[in-house]
């Protein structure tokens, strides 16, 4: 298993009612993995999986990638602007 640190902004961070946790997952689960697990485990952020934009180590992830032992993830909602 490992443990890593999530991070919620904006409305993540309403929907999951936390700005941050800390939880286990398997070894050689994906970024993609790690979304679905979120949204099956917690249902207020199911909707905002398909779009979030997801760091790993404060560094743009793609769903592909394996999340490390002991990394600090950081989901945010899309941006929008003009």
């Amino acid at each position: 298993m490992n443990r890593i640190k999530l991070l919620f902004f904006a409305t993540l961070r309403d929907r999951a009612g936390t700005k941050s946790m800390d939880i286990e997952i398997p070894s050689d689960l994906t970024i993609q993995g790690l979304k679905d697990k979120l949204a099956q485990d917690y249902p207020n952020l199911a909707q905002s999986m398909s779009s979030v934009i997801v760091t790993i180590n404060r560094e743009y992830a793609f769903d592909e990638a394996i999340v490390p032992q002991n990394a600090e993830i950081a989901l945010f909602p899309p941006v929008s602007g003009g």
